[in-house]
């Protein structure tokens, strides 16, 4: 579970409820700093497993203040978006298929995409599905995310979530989800209760299922001229550091290592990985009007 330390908003941020064609998602929306010169940027931010919206909560001021528009989205089936539409799946398919959806939706041209760990992987589905069309996507950035399945330590703990989350209700779990190793405000405590109460229990095992069984897409993404870029905090327990930059060599990726910044360097490093996506989608630019 992602290790959120505040709850600390951007005055310029506000809760939205994006109306696709697949359903209805939320999002919180951050324009960018009336300050700041206009960079013609707006940037997707995707969660990761039992995440939300609010883990980028460290980066939107940081990316606002370069001149960024910025989306940050519950996945569906996590907190405020809960089940999107009436009939609601949760394959890798499905959810990189709203992914798509919401890229359309916002309207602003191409969209630099950046997938948080399990949203590395429907990121990841989502360029390959288009073949990163670059009517959809300006880039794609993967944050601590992984070539294949998660790590041995992760895939037993993934085991164990699956023997019990078709018979034991997400209350009855969360003393054994909760993160007990730091200190944690007990407001932020709260938040990530109540937000873990509202995940979709089936998409918590098809989204386990999909980390457990996942394969390596490397050289497919490789073939995709879409600018891409890795970003590793470390050290990290859910994808082993060297295979993540061994991945990101093989896909001609910009390469960003985060000291300290763990398996979230959106929380621990803000600043740094703001300014990593900030002079990634600079680059971008540059190179686009070449």
């Amino acid at each position: 579970m992602s290790q959120l330390l505040t709850l600390e908003t951007p005055d310029n941020a506000r809760p939205v409820r994006l109306r696709t064609e697949r359903g209805i998602f939320a999002a919180l929306e951050v324009a960018p700093d009336e300050h700041a010169p206009p960079a013609g940027t707006t940037a997707l931010l995707v969660p990761g497993f039992m995440g939300s919206k609010e883990d980028f909560l460290p980066l939107l001021s940081h990316l606002s203040e370069g001149g960024v528009r910025v989306l940050a989205v519950d996945n569906r089936g996590q907190y405020e978006t809960g089940s999107a539409s009436p009939k609601p799946a949760y394959s890798r398919d499905d959810l990189a298929s709203d992914l798509v959806a919401i890229a359309k939706q916002v309207n602003a041209g191409p969209v630099h995409l950046v997938g948080h760990s399990y949203g590395g992987l429907l990121a990841r589905a989502a360029v390959l599905a288009t073949q990163g069309d670059p009517t959809l996507w300006a880039s794609v950035t993967f944050m601590n995310f992984g070539p294949a399945s998660v790590s041995t330590w992760q895939q037993e703990r993934l085991q164990t979530l699956l023997s019990v989350v078709d018979s034991m209700p997400l209350a009855d779990m969360w003393p054994f989800v909760r993160n007990e190793e730091a200190y944690t405000p007990p407001d932020v405590e709260s938040f990530m209760e109540q937000r873990w109460l509202s995940n979709s229990p089936q998409q918590l095992a098809a989204a386990a299922k999909q980390m457990l069984n996942e394969t390596d897409e490397t050289s497919r993404l490789a073939r995709l001229s879409i600018p891409k870029s890795v970003i590793s905090g470390t050290p990290d327990e859910t994808w082993a550091p060297e295979g993540v930059e061994q991945m990101a060599r093989e896909l001609g990726a910009r390469f960003i290592r985060i000291e300290g910044g763990g398996h979230s360097p959106n929380v621990h490093r803000p600043t740094e990985t703001a300014s990593a996506l900030l002079d990634f989608w600079l680059s971008c630019r540059e190179e686009a009007a070449a």
